[in-house]
Parts: structure tokens; C-alpha cells; sequence
């Protein structure tokens, strides 16, 4: 199979599926479609302090909306001779962006609603357009603005906007999300993962100015080796026939033409000789600028080529091998927290990219900030990323395909254009002893995922992690192989193993595992991973000690030299981090401790290990 992607990514691109699903219902209420590329707009940061209630029966919903229990209404200076039975300047004050598991000690475990609010002073509204931008917000959303429902959302890791213009008024504006953490057997993912369900407002809200005809999309691209593509997307009330201009000073690139009726564009200009290739060691990126007479919107760009060439992986045309450690979206620390600054995202892939020596980072199980993928753009860490399909799903269930399909869409449309993101992940372990229909269902699911990606995006390569492989007697010796049959529909096969921790497989009987490869397609380990509590020591190699976590990963990179066409891996986990489902008292205390560093960054005698191997591979 050759599955050839040479591109210029940019930051984002029109993407028709998710108009589409939002036309039928998918959508939140109200919904505006995706704002791309916040941080190059005109806007008002609304992160910082805001009131809270918490509302545990999810009273301010109930259908009758009496006003006294009306929390999205806001009422302030109201006669106390009026029955009122909330008060948000009476209620305290929490950060946004950021979890409320972390930031208040009654509210570690609650799982449910609570309703926030912020007041947005305006000294003049301007004829433009205002968009209110939420970065994420887990897990359902219900917003309202001066009392106005504008909209609801749900998905707890991808962004979200609502158009509300005609809902802000010079002076006092009261903004209200409530949030709403608690999963359904229909969610996207259900309420049983083993991660910790943080809830709140988890990333930046931004009110954010438009012109009345602004850039709402972009995608530039190499058509051809030689050839730039730039496809330039208007919204708003003049999109007509507008000039729009796309620049690329450092390679002295400028061209322009007019938009259609549909206010989309297509322009194309030959690639300089001196543009550079983004890789890991040279992570080269170039200033685009798009403009138009009302609006210029600029991104930091870069250039790479990913394909898979008769079951090789190759990288601007090269055989790269990827050394990857997976991550959750956790910052370093002993009461870690769901919201990601730069600062934070940069600790973590720094320590990845610079102290392991890894080229490639699994950002598992849902969309991480897309802080975090801009900065493995800046750093030069290749990027798998994936939605929450996770474990036991409702697979024949409508409206948990159609929320899986948004969450993708939403996904893509955001990084669809980061030159670090190689590959697109539909699900994690999702076979998990299914047979018959309802096997069957899971694969038909999946598969539409799969169609989706393929429809917008050609320019990466699909993957799953599968769950486990099925040991066989092949000409008399044990052999792992792929039994599942999501595999021939993936350009990656990916798959978790976790012999000699899972199971009572000695370790040296690991290091001498046999596996069957795909011929025709990349092969990587998505996981392998022993826990072990930082500063527990035995000489006698128990479980959770690091003496041997170490000497499992030992025998799994041994197990990994002996394999002939593997094509990288992404052990199980860079960090320690919260799961409410590891309940030993000694050892784990709700952490999942399969990290190679502790939760406050300390390197487990395992980090060594796999560090010697990825110095070894690099060459270093």
C-alpha cells in the first residue's frame, strides 16, 4: 500500500462533516461551528475568577425553570421581598480554566452540575460580530448570556462557540456555563474509563471580534512536491467575490484572487527551492499570513511528509523508526489538574523529547489543548491523536455515533493542520471479548470513523490501539498474532500488550515473544506498561516496585529488538496519573502508577531503562 501525504499544515480547514451533523442534530443548539485559531484574533480573555453554584439534583434545569431556582437567569439586585433562592454574588470563586476536582477538597469526586458565571463589562459594542469561544468544557454545556440561552454542547475535550452578538449590550454582561460532568451509557466515553472525569471549565474562554465578513477557515497545503495549494474560506455577510491575500515571507510567497459565491477560495504558487522539510531534529516553521480588507490572520506553519510505503513508515521520504512514550493531559504535581498551560505542556514534552529522547508522544485517550499540540510543533514531537472511543461503547446506539463523529470532526478541524500530528486514532481497545453482532457493530462503527477521516483529511494515517493479541502454535512455535478485524481497515496497526503484568508470563519468557506482522502496513506497540510506586525498591522483583518495572521493560524492549518490521512504540505512561479504578492502599491510592515518572516528575529506574535503548536508537 502507498499512502503518499506531502503538505504545508496550517491551522485549520473547512471540514463539511461537521456542518453536517450539526444540521441534524449532532450539533449543540445555537451552535456557530468551530472558531479557528483563537490566539490570531481580536478578543477578551475571560479566563480568571468566576462564581460558582453547584447544583447536584441539576435544579436549575428541571423543565419547570421556576424562576427562583433559575441559576442561567442571573438575577441581581432583586427586592428581597422576592422569593429567590440562588445568588451568584454571594457564591465563591473558582479558576477557569481548571478542574473543580482539584481546586475545591469537597468537590475531589463529584461528579455533576455546577453552574459558573463571569460578568463582562463592555464600554461599546462594535457593528462586528462577537463569538464566545470555549476551549473545553467537560462534559455537557448548557450557555446562556444576560439570561439568553445561546447554545449547548457536549464532549468534554473538544472546543466550542456560540455567535452572540445580538446578546451583549454596552455595560454589565453576565456570561453563565453550566457544566455537567456526569456520563451516560451513551456518551462519548461512557462513565467507566481509567482516567480521572475532571469537570469544569477545563480550557480558555475567549470573547472574541470578528468583521461582519472574517477568514473562518484555511488550509494551505503541497498539492505536489512543487506546488502550494492555499484553500481560503469566508462566513458572514459580504463573501462574494472578496480578495484574499495568503503570504509566506520567509519564502517570498504572496498570492491573491477572489472568492466564489460560497465565499471559498483556491490559489496556488510553486514551491520555493530553499523551503525546509519540519521534522523532529528540524522542526522548521514558517509565518503565513492570510489577509483580506477587513481582517489578516496569521499562523506559525510547517511542511512534512508521513506515508506508509509497503509496510514501511517513512517520514519525508525516510524509514523512521518512532520512539514514543504516551501521555495523559495531567500536569506535573501531586494534585494534578486537567487545565494545560504552555508552561506545563512544554514540562511534560520536554521531558519526553530532551530526557527520554523520544521523537513521538501518544496523547492518550481524547483531544488534548491544542496548546499541546502547538508546542510538539515547536519541539519536534510526532503526534498520535485521538477521541474517547473507548473500551465498552454503545456501538449501536444513533446518537453516540453521531457525538464520536463530532468529536472527530471537532478534533480535526482544530489540528488538522499541525505539522506534528501523524496519525488519526479512532478508538482504544475496543474488542474486548465481543463476538458475533456485536462485534459487528463495533467494526461498523469504527468504520465510519474511518470513512469520515479519509473523506477530509489524506494527508496522515488512520490507526486504533487494538486490545491485545491472540497467542497461536504456528510450525510448532507460540506466535502472537492480529485477530481483529478493524486492522485491514487501519493504515497503522497498533496494539497493547501487557504480558508480565496482566498475566503471570515470566519475564524472560516476554523478552522471547514471538509476533506475526502485517506485510503490508506499519506495526507499532500502543502500549506496554508495569506499575511501580517511585522509591519502592525490591531486590526480589515484586509488583509495583521499580526494580520490576525496570527489568519488564527490560525484557519488552527485548522482546522489541527480536521483531523484524516494527515500526516504533509508545509504552504505557510518561507520568503517574489519577484513575479512581487503582484502589490499592499502598501502592496506588487512585493513581495509576504505570508511569515512568512520578506525578511530580521524578524518573523511576524503568525511565532509565527505555532512555539507554531511545539514546541507542537515536544514535546519541
Amino acid at each position: 500500500m502507498i499512502c503518499r501525504q506531502l503538505l504545508l499544515l496550517s491551522a485549520f480547514i473547512y471540514f463539511p462533516l461537521a456542518l453536517s451533523l450539526t444540521a441534524n442534530g449532532a450539533g449543540p443548539v445555537g451552535y456557530s461551528g468551530l472558531l479557528i485559531n483563537v490566539g490570531a484574533r481580536e478578543s477578551k480573555n475571560l479566563s480568571g475568577e468566576w462564581r460558582y453554584i453547584i447544583d447536584p439534583y441539576k435544579t436549575a434545569l428541571l423543565k419547570s425553570k421556576s424562576e427562583p431556582k433559575a441559576v442561567f437567569l442571573d438575577r441581581v439586585n432583586v427586592s428581597p421581598h422576592k422569593m429567590m433562592e440562588y445568588s451568584f454574588d454571594n457564591s465563591p470563586y473558582m479558576s477557569v480554566p481548571g478542574d473543580w476536582n482539584g481546586q475545591v477538597d469537597e468537590m475531589a469526586l463529584y461528579e455533576g452540575l455546577v453552574w459558573f458565571r463571569k460578568e463582562v463589562q463592555l464600554s461599546k459594542v462594535d457593528d462586528e460580530r462577537y463569538l464566545l469561544h470555549i476551549g473545553a468544557a467537560n462534559y455537557k454545556s448548557f450557555v446562556y448570556v444576560n439570561g439568553k440561552k445561546v447554545g449547548e454542547h457536549e464532549g468534554g475535550f473538544t472546543p466550542f462557540a456560540f455567535d452572540v452578538t445580538d446578546n451583549l449590550k454596552v455595560g454589565r454582561n453576565s456570561v453563565v456555563i453550566g457544566v455537567d460532568s456526569e456520563h451516560e451509557d451513551d456518551s462519548v466515553p461512557t462513565p467507566v474509563t481509567d482516567w480521572k472525569n475532571f469537570g469544569g471549565i477545563t480550557r480558555d474562554v475567549h470573547l472574541v471580534e470578528v468583521p461582519n465578513t472574517y477568514i473562518s477557515t484555511y488550509f494551505i497545503q503541497l498539492e505536489s512536491s512543487d506546488v502550494i495549494k492555499a484553500n481560503v474560506s469566508l462566513s458572514g455577510d459580504r463573501i462574494n467575490r472578496r480578495e484574499v491575500t495568503v503570504r509566506i515571507p520567509e519564502l517570498g510567497v504572496m498570492v491573491s484572487g477572489n472568492t466564489d459565491a460560497d465565499g471559498k477560495i483556491t490559489v496556488e504558487v510553486k514551491t520555493p527551492e530553499d523551503m525546509k522539510f519540519w521534522a523532529p531534529r528540524s522542526p522548521i516553521l514558517y509565518e503565513v499570513i492570510i489577509s483580506t480588507a477587513d481582517e489578516t490572520v496569521s499562523d506559525r506553519i510547517g511542511f512534512r511528509t508521513i506515508e506508509s510505503v509497503d509496510g514501511e513508515l517513512l517520514l519525508n521520504g525516510e524509514p523512521i523508526f518512532l520512539r514514543g512514550i504516551s501521555i495523559h493531559e495531567e500536569a506535573l504535581g501531586a494534585t494534578p489538574n486537567r487545565a494545560i498551560n504552555k508552561s506545563s505542556a512544554r514540562a511534560l514534552l520536554s521531558i519526553a523529547k530532551k530526557d527520554l529522547k523520544a521523537n513521538f508522544v501518544r496523547l492518550a485517550h481524547y483531544p488534548h489543548s491544542d496548546i499541546t499540540t502547538r508546542v510538539a510543533d515547536e519541539l519536534g514531537l510526532l503526534v498520535w491523536s485521538e477521541i474517547p472511543v473507548y473500551w465498552d461503547m454503545d456501538f449501536g446506539n444513533k446518537k453516540t455515533l453521531a457525538l464520536a463523529r463530532k468529536m472527530q470532526s471537532d478534533n480535526i478541524i482544530r489540528d488538522k493542520n499541525r505539522a506534528s500530528i501523524i496519525l488519526w486514532s479512532v478508538a482504544n481497545e475496543t474488542k474486548r471479548n465481543k463476538k458475533g453482532a456485536a462485534l459487528e457493530e463495533r467494526t461498523s462503527f469504527l468504520r465510519t470513523l474511518i470513512t469520515d477521516i479519509r473523506e477530509v483529511d489524506n494527508t496522515r494515517l488512520i490507526t486504533s490501539a487494538l486490545h491485545k493479541a491472540k497467542p497461536k502454535n504456528k510450525d510448532g512455535r507460540r506466535v502472537y498474532v492480529i485477530d481483529d478485524s478493524l486492522a485491514r481497515y487501519i493504515d497503522v496497526v497498533s496494539v497493547n500488550t501487557y504480558q508480565g503484568w496482566y498475566s503471570d508470563m515470566k519475564l524472560e519468557d516476554v523478552a522471547k515473544i514471538k509476533w506475526e506482522l502485517p506485510k503490508d502496513k506499519p506495526f507499532l506497540f500502543s502500549e506496554f506498561g508495569a506499575g511501580a510506586l517511585y522509591g519502592y525498591r525490591d531486590d526480589n522483583l515484586a509488583k509495583f516496585s521499580e526494580d520490576y518495572q525496570a527489568e519488564y521493560y527490560k525484557a519488552n524492549i527485548e522482546m522489541c529488538r527480536n521483531i523484524d518490521g516494527l515500526d516504533g512504540l509508545s509504552p504505557w505512561i510518561l507520568k503517574d496519573f489519577k484513575s479512581p479504578r487503582r484502589m490499592h492502599g499502598q501502592f496506588q491510592q487512585y493513581w495509576n502508577r504505570k508511569g515512568i515518572i512520578s506525578p511530580e516528575g521524578n524518573f523511576k529506574a524503568a525511565f532509565g531503562v527505555l532512555r539507554g535503548w531511545y539514546n541507542e536508537l537515536a544514535g546519541t
